[in-house]
């Protein structure tokens, strides 16, 4: 039995028995916490896509990616949360050695250059307009492929975010110093639009361009608005999301990159990478 058999077979056990399994936690977490919330999973499918298979003597180790959907029943309304993941798995003579399953990627990203920004007591006067539904489109349009007027990067959460600021009109400034602003052309582009714990800092202390306002709770939020991940909670943060809708008690589902998810859950309970030290900013665009 070849491994992409073997795969294919191992997830639809999975699917099938989706509330009595423990191999895949983050997956009971997953719909566990729809449960929790009054929410009802009315259908889940899922779709395999191998792209690098390497085999040494008798060991294959096959990458690939998982297309989990999931029809929700959320009070009088149902929804499509969408997420794709990394797969490794490893078989020897066609049979099942380990198995692992990555649903994020954190940034790593070391830079440690100080942002520069504008930090007048006052706010300078919005000049611009926020298009929050033309931001949440461009959120839904490209949340599982990448718009090629723009460079496409490894980890690519905040290069996505910004994305979607830019089409909801956000206005760019700082070019061409990388170290300040928030902006992207010409082949280049600042920190803070590309990298997790930069657009943070951006958020909490820019005061012309595009500003935001902090919050302190998630259902503050409206669609158009972003979240900041500290998964360790060591002050680095280190993914962030846009928020694409509210679900019917108020709260977040949001959509992002590198691992590439459309109406997710706002709080990531069910990621690879929580940890109980997760920490989380909620900023509200001005504009």
């Amino acid at each position: 039995m070849s491994a992409v058999h073997l795969l294919q077979r191992y997830w639809e056990r999975i699917m099938d028995r989706l509330f009595d399994q423990n191999e895949e936690e983050w997956l009971r977490k997953k719909v566990d916490a729809l449960e929790a919330g009054g929410k009802s999973l009315r259908r889940v499918t899922f779709e395999l896509k191998p792209y690098h298979r390497t085999a040494y003597d008798k060991e294959v180790c096959l990458d690939y990616l998982l297309h989990v959907s999931m029809l929700v029943k959320d009070g009088p309304r149902t929804y499509l949360e969408e997420g794709i993941y990394e797969g490794r798995s490893r078989f020897s003579k066609g049979e099942w050695l380990d198995h692992r399953i990555r649903t994020e990627r954190p940034g790593t990203d070391s830079l440690t250059s100080a942002l520069e920004f504008s930090h007048s007591r006052e706010r300078e006067e919005s000049r611009f307009t926020y298009d929050r539904r033309a931001a949440v489109r461009y959120a839904d349009r490209w949340w599982d492929s990448y718009n090629p007027a723009y460079r496409h990067f490894d980890v690519d959460c905040t290069n996505y975010v910004s994305q979607c600021l830019r089409a909801g009109g956000a206005p760019m400034h700082g070019s061409p110093a990388r170290s300040k602003g928030w902006w992207y052309g010409s082949g280049t582009w600042s920190y803070s639009w590309t990298v997790a714990h930069a657009l943070r800092w951006y958020m909490s202390g820019a005061r012309k361009g595009l500003t935001a306002t902090e919050v302190s709770s998630a259902d503050q939020l409206s669609p158009g608005d972003i979240i900041c991940y500290d998964f360790q909670g060591n002050g680095r943060f280190d993914h962030n999301t846009i928020v694409t809708r509210k679900d019917a008690s108020g709260m977040p589902l949001v959509n992002a990159h590198t691992s590439n998810s459309r109406h997710r859950y706002w709080a990531y309970e069910d990621s690879t990478a929580y940890t109980p030290s997760i920490q989380y900013k909620f900023f509200r665009i001005d504009g």
